[in-house]
């Protein structure tokens, strides 16, 4: 009897065993990122971070540094940089109530698949790019300049008018100055060209002078070595000041903690440095708001001054507040 039941006992185990489903296997990972927009209050202003996505750079276009200072200065910030590094390519869109602003508008096309999805980025956001009714241009880089236009050449921002510093223009644009240019810079030259060529077709190409207030909250910052017309843009509303700053900086791991270094493309190395230095000692000192178009996504924070040299206190991650 107690062999029955110890046999009936078993094959009722291995019968429960057997009916047991087998384990699933996980689902797939999933490799895409949320949408690449961020969204901040700058008083009555509301501003739109936009992600157009990366590229790749060598350290070794950071110049006025040694080699192993600068691993230091990347590796104290967790950067990795064997294969480049990372670096972030940002556009913003300001709302200010009276002009929908787009300040710069990504690479578009023109440096690979890594790069140009600020348009897709402005309509997950809620906008549409027909609404956008002018463009600031920091300078005309291509990552800067090449979103004006979609693959077919049209423009990307129809009701737009194109406001671009006159420096910028008249080095960019100009034919006799391209001539002259390095070879590896001709390709730069037709680009920014190419740009902005459907907006001056249409004269909606506005060069400016780096003087006084564009629109309403609207400030112009002189901050040319980078390029030679390189403007920043100050937005201000509420108590509030936005500096939207394009490439003041390339490195947030480097030139933040040393100023001086300087990058392999400035036209003016002596001129970037003194833009620099001038515009990270007024954000500190006036505790500004930036916005950076290659500091990490969103881009947006304050710079606090050290013992030497400033240190990058990013945005945190916030709803849209009323109450502060």
């Amino acid at each position: 009897m107690r062999l029955f039941s110890l046999s009936t006992a078993l094959s009722s185990a291995m019968i429960a065993l057997v009916s047991l489903p087998l384990q699933a296997a996980a689902p797939a990972q999933q490799k895409t990122q949320v949408p690449g927009y961020y969204r901040m209050a700058l008083g009555d202003f509301e501003v739109t971070a936009l992600y157009d996505g990366y590229v790749d750079l060598p350290a070794s276009l950071l110049k006025g540094i040694d080699d192993k200072d600068l691993q230091s200065l990347l590796a104290r910030m967790f950067v990795a940089s064997e294969k480049g590094v990372q670096t972030a390519v940002n556009a913003y869109l300001i709302n200010t109530g009276d002009n929908l602003v787009l300040i710069d508008t990504g690479a578009a096309q023109c440096f690979g698949p890594t790069l140009g999805v600020v348009q897709t980025n402005l309509k997950a956001s809620g906008y549409q790019p027909e609404q956008v009714d002018t463009v600031l241009l920091t300078h005309l880089h291509p990552d800067h300049a090449c979103g004006l236009v979609n693959a077919d050449g049209s423009p990307a921002y129809p009701n737009a008018t194109v406001e671009v510093p006159q420096a910028e223009a008249e080095f960019w644009l100009d034919e006799a100055t391209m001539a002259k240019a390095p070879e590896g810079m001709q390709g730069m030259f037709k680009m920014a060209q190419q740009a902005v060529a459907p907006y001056a077709k249409m004269n909606k190409l506005k060069p400016y002078k780096t003087e006084g207030e564009l629109l309403p909250g609207v400030s112009l910052v002189a901050s040319p070595g980078h390029t030679p017309g390189h403007t920043s843009y100050l937005f201000k509303s509420g108590g509030q000041s936005l500096l939207v700053w394009g490439d003041i900086l390339l490195n947030h791991a480097v030139q933040f903690a040393k100023p001086e270094v300087v990058f392999e493309f400035d036209v003016d190395s002596d001129q970037a440095r003194q833009s620099r230095q001038r515009i990270l000692a007024e954000a500190a000192t006036d505790k500004l708001w930036v916005a950076g178009a290659h500091l990490p996504f969103p881009g947006l924070g304050h710079v606090r001054k050290e013992a030497q040299g400033y240190a990058w206190v990013p945005v945190e991650f916030s709803p849209i507040r009323s109450d502060r």
